[in-house]
């Protein structure tokens, strides 16, 4: 080997790609770990023989069934063509321990290294990592994957922006340059790159066909992890065999888990009969979200005899924001005051005392029920950040706490409908005499009118209220429920004028809020970003989101985009629960204590012959 610039670097051990990036990053020692975090420390050190909440002498065997609700006619979720089932089957990079807000440990990568300045990332890759053809992950398969998901799926192309283009460093070894200094989550959330085959999709088909990740393919995908597609019905259910020589199960992140031998998925088009479905025992997990049906109806025999289970498991971490999410690409949203008008007019104490049994609290923050959470005035640091943005967000956010509307007593609703129709009117909304009812018009003679679109009959019971509580304003709101997949479309076309809507957050939020809420996806179809916002003033904070050096500056950052968010009456909010539902035959089982950032099924669950047994006889 000759002495180039290029095998100077190699011989003191460092990488290529680093002669590209500024010295501070190679002049660091390059010191590998085996677990990343957003916090101060992990929870697992380098020696860990499993997670803490597995259970490592669960059996093996069995069978899980699991339903959920829509239809799919594609088994590539890499694209946004088609509705793709949810048949992940490729591993990552890294996985997360359910037990921790933000840390991740090595899988596909045994170990990863980043300087101080987050300029780049390399990982070290298992030799032993394979895919189920035999083939062993290559740092190109790496590679691929990144620049593969960024191109076709607007989801990675936010949350991957700023990763340059990665270079193989070694014979296991890949290095990724990023793009801005700072992100201190980048490296973190680079596990989480699914690693797909490059050989098999450049590959053909048994056609003859060259594949194409940019479409959709009902073709079963190579995987890598503990499963594979064994059978295929397009729209009604897909089903997974365990791969009985998976390269990843002795290891500390995989011990304990991946227990059943076949995982069962069945579509369902509508609600009830899924629910139907779940009682007369064709699957076996109920994850519930309606209030109602937890409430009243698991009154059915085998929950009263003990074969089916109804729990109600503590969940750690944000409550995310549930919200009436209004498409401000609709004229009729543009103005504030008019979204605001439409909050007040959500009677959430009524809908929690008569619809949802009490169980639910209302939401007042996109990170509800955490430290993330702007409460109170903002602090000093908060300024810090908002002053400069002082012209571009709503006074209020420097001198008020942002409450939701309560209407807790009459005399609460009538001053709210008060304020509503000043709103209204402020902006040109004036109530108009049209047979026997009030409509709202404006100057040029249209009326008020819009679609709340749903995808579930459920939730049905709680958008009629709020029609007529509308209807009082001169408001004429409709109510429309489609079915998952036209929904679906719609959602990701961004053709609908208020959908109900769920922003979920993690502890360390980060990359992802571009996705949610930054102008570059406001116009990048099936993006989160559903409302349309396009704020310069939010861009900037979730960049300081993105870049924050620390906790303290995370929280800081979290808190001030919160505050400009909430004020800006982009949503209506609806509530949050800090516990998840789940009823289940008695025939699966899960941990007794469970890890709390997550259900965790099917992985950590397992099969109870014993109990399937007595089912049976029964």
């Amino acid at each position: 080997m000759g002495l180039t610039r290029r095998g100077i670097l190699q011989l003191a051990g460092l990488p290529p790609l680093l002669s590209l990036l500024p010295s501070t990053a190679f002049a660091q020692e390059r010191i590998f770990r085996h677990a990343t975090t957003l916090f101060d420390t992990v929870k697992y050190g380098p020696e860990f023989s499993h997670f803490d909440y597995v259970n490592i002498d669960a059996p093996q065997g069995g069978r899980m069934r699991l339903g959920t609700l829509g239809s799919f006619d594609s088994l590539n979720p890499y694209t946004i063509k088609g509705d793709p089932a949810s048949t992940g089957v490729n591993e990552t990079l890294m996985v997360s321990s359910l037990d921790e807000a933000s840390s991740e440990y090595g899988l596909i990568a045994e170990s990863v290294w980043y300087p101080d300045d987050a300029s780049m990332v390399v990982f070290r890759l298992r030799p032993e990592a394979r895919f189920h053809d035999g083939e062993p992950i290559k740092p190109e398969d790496v590679i691929f994957s990144m620049e593969a998901l960024k191109a076709n799926h607007p989801q990675y192309g936010g949350y991957y922006k700023d990763v340059g283009t990665g270079e193989k460093t070694g014979d296991h070894e890949v290095t990724f340059p990023i793009t801005i200094k700072g992100n201190r989550e980048l490296p973190h959330i680079m596990g989480q790159l699914p690693v797909l085959p490059k050989h098999w999709w450049t590959g053909t088909d048994a056609n003859g066909k060259t594949r194409d990740i940019s479409q959709s393919t009902l073709e079963p995908p190579l995987g890598s992890d503990a499963y594979r597609v064994a059978e295929v019905k397009p729209g009604q259910s897909y089903r997974l065999v365990r791969v009985e020589n998976y390269w990843g199960k002795d290891l500390p992140v995989r011990r304990g888990q991946h227990n059943f031998d076949e995982i069962e998925m069945q579509y369902y088009l509508d609600r009830n009969v899924q629910f139907e479905a779940f009682k007369g025992g064709q699957f076996d997990v109920q994850l519930e979200t309606s209030s109602k049906s937890w409430a009243t109806g698991y009154d059915f025999p085998a929950v009263k005899d003990g074969r089916v289970i109804k729990d109600e498991i503590p969940r750690l971490g944000v409550n995310g924001m549930q919200c009436w999410a209004m498409n401000l690409r609709r004229p009729l949203f543009q103005d504030a005051r008019v979204r605001r008008a439409l909050d007040l007019a959500f009677d959430f104490e009524w809908s929690n005392q008569n619809l949802f049994y009490g169980l639910y609290s209302r939401s007042r923050s996109f990170f509800n029920n955490s430290e993330l959470e702007a409460k109170g005035l903002p602090s000093p640091e908060e300024l810090a950040l908002l002053e400069p943005l002082r012209d571009q967000v709503p006074p209020e956010v420097f001198t008020s706490e942002y409450t939701s509307a309560s209407n807790a007593t009459p005399q609460d609703r009538r001053k709210n409908m008060r304020e509503a129709q000043a709103l209204l009117a402020a902006t040109g909304w004036t109530a108009q005499t049209q047979g026997t009812r009030q409509i709202l018009k404006n100057a040029k003679g249209e009326s008020f009118r819009f679609e709340i679109l749903l995808d579930s009959e459920a939730f049905e019971r709680i958008a009629l209220p709020y029609r007529d509580q509308l209807a009082l304003l001169g408001i004429d709101a409709s109510v429309r429920t489609a079915d998952p997949a036209q929904y679906e479309r719609l959602e990701g076309e961004f053709n609908f004028d208020m959908i109900v809507n769920v922003w979920g957050q993690s502890l360390s939020p980060g990359n992802e809020q571009r996705d949610f809420f930054g102008s570059e996806f406001a116009g990048k179809q099936k993006s989160k970003n559903v409302c349309g916002i396009a704020n310069p003033a939010i861009d900037a904070l979730i960049d300081r989101i993105v870049t924050a050096p620390d906790r303290p500056s995370l929280i800081t950052a979290c808190r001030a985009m919160d505050r400009v968010l909430m004020w800006n009456h982009y949503v209506v909010p609806m509530w949050f629960k800090a516990e998840d539902w789940i009823a289940y035959w008695k025939r699966v089982r899960h941990p007794g204590k469970m890890p709390g950032y997550s259900p965790g099924y099917p992985d950590i669950w397992w099969f109870d012959a014993e109990a399937d047994a007595e089912l049976k006889k029964g």
